[in-house]
């Protein structure tokens, strides 16, 4: 055991060692100090206070392995790989609850599958084909479990109006939950197309969905880029329209307005940067 792991050891409840820092206990420290709360788990009444010491600190000591299960996984955003880390502590704390140490087995060999299973039971339950906010990926679930108990109960499908009074919400959010839940699973756009006769046709999806027009994004950002613009000062203004539109070069804006190229880099930098920021503000 290391020398900061025993200074972090004192008398704790009943005769287990209390920890300052739990999740700070180096990974091969809490692998042997792991199997003494074990082995006190195990004769402790649920429930108790010594219980849940010894739990807790089992939890808070192994959350290493919840780090090292969620390592394995890639995601684009930071929030994605907090939920990831989140569910990985359910498996862990699932994990501990169902380890028995008579089996003569290491914890972490063990407890890394259990996390590794529930992280991928998330993305199983959770993964979602285009992004849908997280409010409809909720109502999604509510709906489905509605239509299922009005469905039963009233010995067919239910209309909008029944599913909101049940569900509490308006008949036009229960149709953005319906409409969300297509967001859920896609289809390939070579998938063949069924006919009405129930054959598949030689046509492919994607030859009945129209190609989106280049110039749209153009538009859509000249739209967004139009009032930060007016934003902006006078001469603002000006610098960026003899840069960009009558394209002439720093030192011939500097000439017209009697300042160094220098100066009028700095300019538009600062004035670049604050267009930049308004878009993504608005994206």
């Amino acid at each position: 055991m290391t020398t900061e792991t025993r200074a972090g050891l004192e008398t704790g409840t009943g005769d287990l060692p209390v920890l300052d820092s739990p999740r700070e206990v180096a990974p091969r420290d809490a692998r042997e100090l792991s199997k003494v709360f074990f082995d006190k788990l195990a004769v402790l009444e649920e429930g108790t206070q010594e219980y849940q010491y010894a739990r807790n600190t089992l939890i808070e000591m192994n959350t290493s392995l919840v780090r090292y299960a969620a390592g394995r996984f890639r995601v684009a955003r930071g929030d994605e790989r907090e939920d990831i880390v989140q569910v990985g502590t359910i498996g862990l704390i699932k994990a501990i609850d169902r380890f028995d140490l008579s089996r003569q087995v290491e914890f972490t060999t063990f407890a890394v599958p259990c996390i590794v299973g529930e992280i991928k039971r998330f993305f199983r339950d959770t993964s979602w084909a285009v992004h849908v906010p997280r409010r409809l990926q909720e109502a999604r679930v509510e709906l489905a479990k509605a239509t299922e108990e009005l469905s039963s109960r009233l010995g067919r499908a239910p209309t909008v109006a029944e599913l909101a009074t049940l569900m509490d919400l308006s008949e036009d959010e229960v149709i953005e939950a319906r409409i969300a839940s297509n967001g859920y699973n896609s289809t390939s756009l070579d998938a063949a197309v069924i006919g009405p006769d129930g054959d598949e046709d030689d046509a492919a999806l994607a030859d009945f969905i129209g190609v989106e027009d280049p110039a749209l994004e153009l538009f859509e950002n000249f739209h967004t880029l139009a009032p930060l613009l007016d934003e902006l000062d006078e001469r603002s203004r000006r610098i960026l329209h003899w840069r960009f539109v009558d394209e002439l070069t720093q030192s011939e804006i500097g000439k017209k307005l009697g300042i160094s190229q220098m100066h009028v880099s700095r300019l538009l930098s600062r004035n670049l940067e604050r267009l930049r920021e308004g878009m993504l503000d608005q994206a």
